[in-house]
């Protein structure tokens, strides 16, 4: 016969499940302007081009889930998977254009600076949404369904091993509150990634995981030795 503790650990999802659609939302929307407002020798194509392309992603994703996410379709989830992909992809094509040019003497570094940074802070975004849609199912599975039936985890949080911890830390685990990782958690991987250039607290488990960590790393590495020192030098020396 089960314990009370069992029980405890073994408790239901909320009863009102689905994540907040808003977090998300903002993010895309940051990322949007970031690319809008490159310059023109780092854009992939006309200016709104794919921004245009990813508020049409975003828009099919408001009309699934204006607020809470509580519905998934295979359409809504590619679309999902198809939006980060983009911002990923169109950002790195940007970050190689970025790159070339700082071979070009006429490169400003006020200029450069404020592209590695949009470039930075997209990388940061475009891949927390990745990270979001892919662990344990996506975010729909991830805060509906029981843990029993949820996909096995790409990372591993500190909450889901803390439930031996002293009392005040333990309750937060996931094993006795039922915590599920939201958006906010996997964009503070992504953060963290792209600053220290490996994981923190947050552990890959899977392969994708960690190519997905790695290709981040690299590419914030490129933008912060290159680029911004690139930047940096020629500020000091008044290009």
């Amino acid at each position: 016969m089960p314990t009370s503790r069992s029980r405890r650990w073994r408790r239901e999802p909320r009863s009102s499940p689905g994540e907040s659609r808003l977090p998300p939302t903002v993010a895309v929307v940051v990322a949007v302007l970031a690319y809008a407002v490159l310059p023109e020798g780092l854009l992939v194509g006309p200016r709104f081009a794919i921004p245009a392309i990813e508020l049409a992603l975003l828009g099919v994703l408001l009309v699934t889930n204006p607020r809470r996410m509580v519905r998934q379709t295979q359409w809504s989830r590619a679309a999902s998977i198809a939006l980060a992909c983009v911002v990923i992809a169109t950002n790195l094509l940007a970050l190689g254009m970025l790159v070339r040019t700082l071979t070009s003497s006429k490169a400003q570094g006020t200029s450069l600076l404020l592209a590695g940074m949009q470039v930075w802070l997209t990388n940061v975004i475009g891949f927390g949404l990745l990270f979001w849609e892919i662990d344990r199912g996506g975010p729909v599975a991830r805060h509906t369904l029981a843990r029993e039936r949820l996909a096995p985890a790409d990372w591993r949080f500190s909450q889901d091993e803390n439930q031996d911890a002293v009392r005040e830390v333990a309750t937060g685990s996931s094993a006795r509150s039922n915590w599920r990782p939201a958006f906010i958690d996997y964009l503070y991987v992504s953060l963290t990634n792209s600053s220290a250039f490996s994981p923190t607290d947050t552990m890959p488990l899977t392969g994708r995981a960690k190519a997905l960590m790695g290709l981040e790393a690299t590419a914030a590495l490129l933008t912060s030795l290159l680029v911004v020192a690139r930047a940096v030098g020629a500020m000091g020396s008044g290009g």
